[in-house]
């Protein structure tokens, strides 16, 4: 039973993330994953070679996956990656937080008036 059952998986289509997280993205799936923010991150993270631009492009769509592409993608452009979080008050406060160059003074204005004032 568990040997068709592994047969079965090994013939199921892969889906991009599936992919991304089980190291069998290429280069050639880097289009794809940069349709959706997360995926751009993971991509970027994952894929040796990957096009960090055009990653961030796709990732900075989303406040949370733009202070993580800082974060953690080396490379990354701290200036595009704080205003994509900016627009969200609690990756401002944190990308003020935790990323090296961060501009504090914007993303304390980014914090005015919400719990996350600082």
């Amino acid at each position: 039973m568990l040997s068709e059952i592994a047969k079965s998986a090994e013939s199921a289509p892969q889906t991009l993330f599936y992919k991304i997280k089980n190291g069998l993205a290429t280069l050639a799936d880097e289009n794809e994953a940069c349709t959706n923010p997360m995926w751009a991150f993971y991509f970027a993270m994952n894929v040796e070679g990957a096009n960090i631009e055009k990653c961030e492009e796709a990732a900075c769509k989303d406040p949370y996956r733009a202070y993580y592409f800082a974060l953690g993608i080396k490379g990354a452009n701290i200036e595009k990656c704080q205003e994509a979080a900016c627009k969200d008050p609690k990756y401002a406060y944190w990308f003020a937080h935790d990323i090296k160059g961060a501009n504090i003074d914007k993303c304390r204005k980014a914090c005015e008036g919400t719990e996350y004032a600082f």
